[in-house]
């Protein structure tokens, strides 16, 4: 019973040791500024003196203090009791005491009596001295965030917890007030739960933090507030799988904070700690000003050593760039000798249908006209080889997509197209007869029937073929309707018609001429030299790891959106099928969209069958995990925001996007900052990992 007895008071007074040792490290005594005079679930009012204020350093709105009732200095503090623990609070306003009125009135009387005295203040020349301490007390307001307290974990050693509440109040009970700066103030917004850690060291085998910047409380930061260079760490595990949102107008520091992102999940293929082990995460990049792929005088230092993402390798030695970082482009870049074209063979058998998809993605911009819509309804999918009707139909289709290629002026190797079998004889007998009643101004059957004669013709000559043929299906008056009769009802007819429904919905584009133009804006990603798919070699990339930055600086708005999506759908089919067949090697990608509503479905678009929603929706068990930044959060759809668990916010100025921003997390404590304060790189930071929304102000992106 004795033995039994020591075990238990030693290990009593262990956890008392840790317990002090813990609460000693938080609790700051000479940090004290006042007292709760009223506390709830959700806020307590604080009762502060001038003099603590001043002794501290000031007490900055937004700024985080503790509230306890644990003294540091005790030789004795039981972590199973009640008040073992400290609530958080953030600094939200002022309150008004109770004695508020009557402190008003004297302060308006003192303040008459120096009126026009340029060299006295009523507060000190006017008011004696028990008034002056008497009037010194104020009331704040704050919020309350949650509490930190002690509980066990691995092995029986005692830890700092934090829960996003708190489990009781007493409003009779009151408690100290702290302002926590140094190593207390770091402990603190660097918390995370250990189970989360856990997570990240069972999932991804790694524990690493970064340091994304420092602690900043407000647009006024002044040295004497005694929280300067306190570092704020992001998990670069976070951002895995999951949905990540940069908010902030132009110049307040997005794409600075998208390169310390990146650059912080690059960096884990190099871990720190020997416990973690090598990632190596596919990174994507969607560069439509070019600011990644290409070095960047503005944000460098005097204009001089400019910095770009693509040269991080460079951090590291021993490392081999064309095994880290890759680049692709629409056009070559002078500077950039290793850039691969994102360029397309559209006449490519195995290339139809992707280039049909890049068209008609282009095409749907324009909802006005029918012919194409009509258009970017046919799919190119090839029948089984045993069905002959089926095949010839599809040859046919397959013509005529080719010849509106050309009309478009894609170039092409190979411009002769044999077209033996494809067309009836008896169809050139009927265009024959209609040729002598028709008016050569108007449509020429006779020119129509002279080509189809020949057994190769150019597809210069196979587009005007199909035109007319076009016209001679629609004109009422021509011989086409006999032609289909007679078609489907000679021996042994399938009863299909000639014309299919695809292949009037393909030639019918001939009849909008601005359907051709936009077509023919496309061809900057055609050549008539490759036959891969560069949408298949960017994932095979992102595979092995390699950070790839995609230059869409050249491309139009419609031209970007279109690759983007073209190449987002072949990340997201291929992580889909892999999953589906039970890989046990699905690779993490990591996405990210910058000007993300140039691509990203608008806030008013429901469609949620749309790539880039799906993704939002569904990534996370793909392992693709998205990063995108925009000047406005109504910009975004709304199924992708309730998706997004990391949130990088800086200036915006109107109430219209605040608001929106106030439905997410304690954002709403921040509003008003956000929407005043305009340093650049002065962010508001929620990550997975993170509690509670922390002020920070972001570090520059260097590579030295």
């Amino acid at each position: 019973m004795s033995i039994e007895y020591t075990l238990q008071d030693e290990l009593s007074n262990q956890n008392n040791k840790q317990s002090i040792e813990i609460f000693k490290s938080l609790i700051q005594t000479n940090q004290y500024i006042g007292e709760t005079i009223s506390i709830d679930y959700e806020a307590a009012i604080l009762q502060i003196h001038d003099h603590e204020r001043q002794k501290v350093g000031g007490i900055p709105a937004l700024s985080f203090l503790i509230a306890t009732r644990v003294n540091p200095n005790s030789d004795a503090i039981d972590f199973k009791e009640e008040d073992s623990s400290f609530i958080l609070l953030r600094v939200l306003d002022s309150a008004p005491l109770h004695n508020h009125t009557e402190a008003e009135r004297i302060r308006t009387e003192t303040a008459q009596r120096v009126s026009g005295e340029i060299d006295k203040h009523w507060d000190e020349n006017a008011m004696d001295t028990r008034t002056r301490v008497y009037l010194g007390y104020a009331g704040i307001k704050c919020r309350i965030i949650g509490t930190f307290y002690l509980d066990k974990g691995n092995q029986d050693k005692l830890g700092l917890k934090f829960g996003s509440d708190l489990s009781n109040f007493y409003p009779n009970r009151g408690l100290k007030i702290y302002k926590p700066t140094g190593g207390a103030l770091a402990q603190i917004v660097n918390y995370i739960d250990p189970n989360n850690l856990a997570e990240h060291k069972e999932q991804y085998q790694t524990s690493e933090s970064v340091n994304l910047g420092c602690i900043r409380y407000a647009s006024t930061n002044r040295n004497f507030q005694n929280i300067d260079d306190i570092p704020v760490n992001i998990y670069p595990a976070d951002l895995l799988s999951q949905k990540s949102a940069l908010f902030g107008m132009t110049r307040t520091g997005k794409s600075n904070t998208t390169k310390i992102i990146a650059k912080s999940v690059y960096e884990l293929r190099y871990p720190k700690k020997e416990s973690d082990r090598s990632l190596r995460i596919g990174q994507l990049i969607f560069d439509p000003n070019g600011e990644y792929a290409n070095e960047n005088t503005q944000d460098s230092d005097n204009h001089n050593n400019p910095n770009a993402l693509k040269n991080v390798w460079k951090l590291y030695t021993n490392t081999n760039k064309n095994d880290e970082i890759v680049t692709y482009g629409i056009t070559s870049h002078p500077n950039d000798q290793d850039r691969k074209l994102m360029l397309l063979n559209f006449y490519e058998k195995d290339n139809l249908q992707i280039g049909k998809q890049i068209i008609d993605s282009a095409l749907l911009e324009d909802q006005t006209s029918i012919y194409v819509k009509n258009f970017t309804q046919v799919l190119l999918e090839e029948p089984h080889a045993d069905d002959r009707s089926a095949t010839t139909r599809y040859n046919r289709q397959v013509l005529a997509y080719r010849s509106i290629l050309k009309k478009a002026g894609f170039n092409v190797n190979k411009s002769q197209a044999n077209i033996k079998g494809l067309f009836n004889a008896k169809l050139k007998e009927y265009l024959n007869q209609d040729s002598e009643k028709a008016n050569n101004n108007d449509i020429d059957y006779k020119e129509a029937e002279k080509y189809l004669a020949e057994e190769t013709l150019s597809l210069d000559k196979v587009a005007r073929v199909f035109e007319i043929l076009d016209k001679f299906i629609r004109d009422p008056k021509s011989n086409y309707q006999n032609f289909e009769s007679w078609y489907m009802d000679k021996p042994n007819a399938s009863g299909d018609r000639w014309a299919d429904e695809d292949l009037k919905k393909l030639i019918g584009i001939f009849q909008y001429p601005n359907g051709i133009r936009k077509i023919s804006g496309l061809k900057v990603q055609h050549s008539e030299s490759v036959s891969n798919d560069y949408a298949k070699d960017i994932y095979d990339d992102l595979c092995l790891g390699k950070l790839v930055i995609i230059d869409q600086s050249s491309g139009n708005p419609q031209l970007n959106k279109s690759s983007a999506n073209r190449v987002m759908t072949k990340i997201f089919s291929s992580q889909q099928k892999k999953f589906i067949n039970s890989d046990t090697n699905i690779p993490e990608i990591l996405i990210y969209i910058e000007e993300a509503h140039n691509i990203l479905p608008a806030g008013t678009d429901l469609d949620l069958l749309d790539i880039w929603v799906r993704t939002a929706k569904e990534g996370a068990k793909y392992r693709i995990g998205m990063v995108y930044a925009t000047q406005e959060v109504s910009s975004i759809q709304k199924n992708i925001l309730r998706n997004t668990a990391n949130w990088f916010i800086a200036h915006l100025n109107n109430t219209d996007e605040t608001k929106e921003l106030c439905k997410y997390y304690d954002f709403a404590d921040f509003e008003s900052s956000i929407r005043r304060v305009q340093d650049k790189g002065f962010l508001r930071v929620k990550t997975l990992s993170n509690p509670f929304v922390i002020p920070v102000q972001i570090s520059k992106f260097n590579i030295s």
